[in-house]
Formats: structure tokens, sequence, C-alpha cells
């Protein structure tokens, strides 16, 4: 008997909507292309103004998935992964902008060739999530290695003698002891338990998983083929990249127009042409950086590295660069004396450093505050210094996996007289004043000079934990100070942060908090982009041994045994000690710092 035409249409639109994501399908959808290769930068490059700016920053991207939100001629947004390096915090600022397209009533597809936690956890916000023909998916759990190396000092005839205030503060850990403590256990225990809830959240929701069914998935999926993830319920779809426009096609039930020109257009700077014609080399030679806003503007001040006194400097061999105080207070005086600029977002991605240039920075918060409002938002960390500078502001956003905290205060100094006894060096030290051995390198401090800098650690404390109650009314010190570390909804709770949100999520409010209408207003970062004159300073004297705090301290045989030991111990390990060497340069010249252990999280 011949089916009725009202049942045969409703099996038809059954199947079209499961053919379709998440909206019924046209004849001539238009799908917006997003294509991010690699590390997502979170600020542009101080030079890019020259050449332009080749690669989109974390803001440039969510500000590209938003414009397919508002944008009429955009149905759908295929958010196209190559080799990705993001970050779990990047992720999670990038979902929340995606989220914003599918409440426009349109879908996002999610496509590369490699899934791990932080691409599942961006795929969970999505529609649909497609992985390359003959790709993996790994989603394992977390896997932190932390090394322990007082015994190797020891071998070596070196000691750290450090003192530290906070229980749980672990600075100590990695340099001045062979296994962790008990609190430094606790600490890191409570810690890895919010992060890895941060990471499961996503996917539980966004899948529509139950935690034992994801139990059973990460199981399956420590290492899986497009096959296993599908059954497990990571992903949905295995295409082949060529068959990807076939794919979406069929999906929305005919041709497709694709709009690759989401993100902001990139500037074309004045290099570009320098290389087309070799006598604009001169033009170049005379060119500045245009630095100055031309209409109501909101500065975001980019704190990224650790903190150390004077200038910022590059990346060097030991790795990333560092964020020093002169630097940004040069950079929040001309905020505050530019009328345009109505409020500033403050940056955050720091495990801390110098004591007394967090307290500058922290200074020069303030004075701006005076003025105008000031904001904070938290990328992966923002940790003892960092978080130091963070309760200078007045409202603090942070994503599900930021790390802050951190309340405490170390010092110390590197023993090295067993390592000149096992090479034969004869040190003979002559001292004059009362404390003039106190930074020796011969011998650990006596139990005197111990207590006097105890003495000086504790006042620091007490000022960081005096600003520190200043920014965050009602704050018990005695459950968050002392160390302790805290991440995402767990610090809020806690009171050291009020919300949970990504840069653009501050930005977009302190703009409506400053009374300007969207569109109305433009997003400067400072400190601005750097000059002809600072890029060739910088170029010639980017070779050899750059640490936060050193000063002429480059020599060819120590960039050679730096870069053995980054290639013994591999890429996986030396940033954990990287940032442990580049803190023993910090302690040459200041003995009491604000700084937190790196924490080695792996994808």
């Amino acid at each position: 008997m011949p089916m009725r035409p009202p049942a045969f249409l409703i099996v038809l639109a059954s199947i079209l909507s499961a053919w379709a994501p998440a909206r019924q399908a046209t004849a001539q959808a238009s799908v917006g292309w997003i294509e991010i290769e690699g590390a997502l930068a979170d600020k542009p490059s101080p030079f890019g103004w020259l050449m332009g700016e080749p690669e989109p920053t974390l803001l440039d991207v969510v500000a590209g998935i938003d414009a397919a939100a508002d944008r009429d001629d955009v149905d759908a947004l295929l958010l196209r992964l190559r080799e990705p390096a993001l970050t779990m915090t990047q992720v999670e600022e990038m979902a929340r902008a995606v989220a914003r397209v599918r409440d426009a009533g349109k879908p996002v597809h999610l496509f590369t060739e490699i899934y791990g936690p932080a691409e599942l956890a961006l795929g969970a916000a999505c529609d649909e999530v497609i992985l390359q023909e003959g790709g993996a998916v790994s989603f394992p759990g977390l896997h932190v290695e932390e090394m322990f190396l007082a015994d190797t000092l020891a071998w070596l005839g070196l000691k750290m003698d450090y003192v530290q205030i906070g229980k749980y503060k672990g600075a100590e850990e990695q340099l001045g002891r062979s296994a962790p403590s008990e609190a430094w256990d606790e600490n890191i225990s409570q810690l890895l338990d919010s992060l890895y809830d941060a990471m499961r959240a996503p996917i539980l929701a966004g899948r529509g998983l139950t935690e034992r069914r994801l139990d059973r998935a990460m199981q399956e999926a420590f290492f899986a083929s497009g096959r296993r993830a599908i059954d497990a319920g990571l992903i949905d779809a295995e295409v082949d990249r060529l068959d990807l426009p076939a794919h979406l096609e069929h999906a929305y039930g005919g041709a497709i127009t694709y709009r690759s020109n989401l993100l902001p257009d990139g500037r074309s700077g004045p290099g570009a042409d320098a290389l087309a014609n070799p006598f604009a080399i001169f033009q170049l030679l005379a060119s500045e950086p245009d630095t100055g806003p031309t209409r109501p503007t909101i500065a975001v001040l980019d704190i990224d590295g650790p903190i150390v006194d004077g200038e910022s400097q590059p990346a060097g061999l030991l790795g990333g660069a560092s964020v020093g105080s002169l630097t940004i207070r040069e950079a929040l005086k001309r905020i505050e004396d530019e009328p345009l600029i109505k409020g500033v977002v403050v940056r955050i991605n720091s495990p801390g450093g110098s004591a007394i240039a967090s307290e500058s920075i922290w200074l020069g918060l303030r004075r701006v505050a005076e003025a105008k409002p000031v904001w904070v938002s938290v990328g992966s960390m923002a940790a003892s210094g960092g978080y130091y500078i963070a309760v200078g502001g007045e409202k603090i956003y942070l994503c599900p996996s930021s790390i802050v905290g951190s309340i405490g205060v170390v010092g110390g100094k590197l023993v090295m007289g067993g390592a000149y006894q096992k090479l034969s060096v004869n040190v003979v030290p002559r001292d004059r004043g009362p404390a003039a051995g106190l930074m020796s390198t011969l011998e650990p401090w006596t139990d005197s000079q111990r207590e006097l800098i105890r003495e000086r650690m504790t006042e620091t404390y007490d000022l960081f934990v005096s600003r520190v109650q200043a920014g965050r009314p009602g704050i018990d010190i005695d459950k968050t100070a002392e160390g302790r570390l805290f991440a995402g909804q767990r610090a809020i709770e806690m009171g050291l942060a009020d919300e949970i949100g990504g840069l653009d999520d501050a930005i977009r409010d302190l703009a409506a908090r400053a009374g300007l209408a969207e569109g109305a207003y433009d997003v400067m970062h400072y400190p601005g982009p750097k000059s002809i004159q600072e890029l060739i300073e910088q170029s010639l004297g980017g070779f050899g041994l750059s640490a936060p705090g050193a000063r002429g301290d480059r020599g060819g045989g120590l960039d050679l045994a730096v870069a053995a030991m980054r290639e013994l111990v591999g890429p996986r390990a030396w940033p954990g000690l990287r940032d442990a060497m580049a803190a023993l340069w910090t302690l040459r010249t200041e003995p009491v710092t604000l700084t937190a252990p790196r924490v080695l999280l792996r994808r």
C-alpha cells in the first residue's frame, strides 16, 4: 500500500535533519572558514607593523568567530586547525565565541588531523567534529612529570639554600628537594583535580556523555582511530581533507560559498614595500610605528612571562621573554596620559618573579585606576608576582583552566662550594661589612643569616597579603595564602577571582561599563610596537644566553652547555627546567622573589 504524503514528508524531514548539523539545509549555503596553524599568540608581534600581522592572535580568532555570528552572509562556520598547539585556556575562550555563533542559529564544524584534549574540548562546543581520514584521537587524561634535582645538584657539588614564606609555596621543591613535601603534594594534587575536572566538563556537556561513558571513552581513546573515536562518542565523522567540501555540500544539500575573510584585516606595513623595492629601505629606516589611538580605545596591557626589574627582554636561549617593570610603568604612564583610552584590561600570563618589580607594577596600576577602570584577564596563569599584579585591578576574569594564587615569598642562593672542591678551584672570600657575605656562593646561610633573610621575606609577604586583602575584600587569607594554587571555578569560590570569561569578555564588559557602544571603540595593546632602531638593537644582541635578570652574562661555552641540557632532557621536560634556571638568575641579583613553580601539563 502506498505511503500517504504526510507520512512520507515526515520521514524525509527526519532524514534531512539527520544530515544537517543544526539547521535546515539550504540550496546555496555560505560557510565561513577560519584556519589556525600552530600556536596562537595572545598578543601582536611588536614588529608586526613593519611587515603586517601575518599570524592571527587569540583576539583576532575570537573576533572572527563572532563575525560569523553577526554577518548575514554567513550561514555556518568551519574551524580548520593545522598542527594545532592551542592551550586549554585559549580553547576555553574560543569555545565561548563558538557558543555565540550557535546561539545565532548557525552550526559550527571543526576539522583537523589529530585531536588531543584541547581540540576535543573545542570540538565539544561545536555541532560537528570531523577528523581527517586516517588521523588519530588521543585523550588519555592529565600527566605531570616533576623533576626533583637536589641529588643531581649534590652530585655536582651544588646546593640550593632556600627560605620560603608559605607552607604550600613549593618554589624550593624542584631544586631543593629529592621528592615532594607533604604540603606540596597536597597543593599540586588538588590543583590537578580542578584542572582535570575543567578538562572533562566541556566534553561531558557538549558531547552528552555520562561520567562512566567518558571514562570508557578515555580508556579507549588513549590513542584511537577515527572509527573507535566515533564509537566512543568523542567525534562525529572521519573525512578526507579533499572530500571535506563534498561532505559539507551533502550536509547542506547543495553548493556552498566559502567566506574566508572573517578575521580582522592584517596590516600592511612599510616593510612590504622595502622587500619589493630596495630603494624603499630608506623610507623604512625613517618609519616609526603609529602608537596613538584615534578614537575611544580600550587598552590591553600584556604581562606575558617572568617579571623582572628594569626593561622587558626578548626571548633568549633559555626560552621565553621577560616582563620588565620599567617597560610596563612607561606603558602605564602613556595609558594614564591618553584621554582617548577609556579603560585598561591587564592580560596576565605569568608565574611571577621579582618582588620589587611586582610591587612597582601594582603601584602603576593603582595610579591609573584613580582615573580609569582597570580590569584583569588571566590567561594560563597569574601566580605569585603575577597574582600580586592581578589584585591591582577592580575585577578579575579567568578561564576554567587558569591557575591563580601562590601567595607566598621565596628567597635563596646557589651554594657552589662543593662544585669548587670537585673542580679543585680554591676560592678565597674577603668581606667588609656585617652582612657582606650574605650572598656568598661558598657556604649555606648561617642561622643568623637565615633569620635575617626570613625577616625581610616576612615583610614582603605581609605587604603581598595586604595588597591581596585591599584588592579582594573579604578573602579568607588563612585558606588562600601560603602558596596555595587554585584553578577556574575553585578560584572564584575562594574569592581570588570574579568571573569565568576570556579576554574578549573582559574587553566587551569594560567597554560597556565605560559607555562605549559595540564597534565604536578600538582595542590597542601595550607596550606598543617597537621602532626600527629597537629591531636592529634586538637583532644584534639576540645571540647568547638571555635569562630574566641577567646582564652581561653571555658566553659561547655557556650557550653550548644550555643547548646540550635542552637536548638531553627533551622538549617535554625542558620548559619546567628552563624556568627553574631562569629563577636562579633572578636570585643572583634579588634574593627575595615572588615566583611560582611552573606546572608542566602535557596534552
